[in-house]
């Protein structure tokens, strides 16, 4: 027997089930890997050496190197897309970048997510919801904020095919 494709994402984040003002607390976290901020800052050729150089930075008030904020936005947006964007069919945009407080490695970071928005789009089966995301660290110390606007299949379209 052939899974249905909407087996495979998951029953309550389509369009119609996200309400302004719900806040979504996602399951996950992650600690955040030398390896992840040094592969993706070498791929966007970010040279700083607050990056990449343990010996200058471990004298700093930070104690060791600094992961790149693009590394820890993607993270925290990364955790969110379970609940928040697996049934997205586009992702629209991101605005508002907040990067809040510094992130070291081996930190581990959390995410949730608030529902700002829900609007038709020029599409039958599919709405746009626009989600602040968090990001915090294990402290609970806030680390990113952002807000991500996203094309999301409507459950009476593609709930059952």
């Amino acid at each position: 027997m052939t899974p249905k494709l909407s087996d495979l994402t998951g029953r309550t984040n389509y369009f119609e089930d996200f309400k302004v003002g719900d806040v979504i607390r996602h399951a996950r976290g992650k600690t955040v890997e030398g390896l992840e901020n040094v592969l993706i800052t070498n791929l966007v050729m970010n040279t700083a050496q607050s990056h990449f150089n343990e010996d200058a930075m471990k004298n700093s008030p930070y104690g060791g190197r600094l992961s790149y904020g693009g590394v820890n936005f993607s993270l925290c947006m990364g955790l969110a897309m379970q609940d928040c964007g697996e049934n997205a069919l586009a992702e629209l945009g991101m605005d508002n970048i907040r990067l809040q407080n510094p992130v070291v490695h081996g930190d581990t970071l959390y995410a949730y997510s608030e529902v700002l928005e829900t609007t038709d789009s020029d599409r039958e089966d599919a709405g746009i919801v626009t989600f602040r995301h968090y990001g915090v660290n294990q402290d609970d110390k806030q680390v990113f904020q952002g807000e991500r606007r996203m094309l999301i299949k409507r459950r009476s379209h593609w709930g059952d095919k």
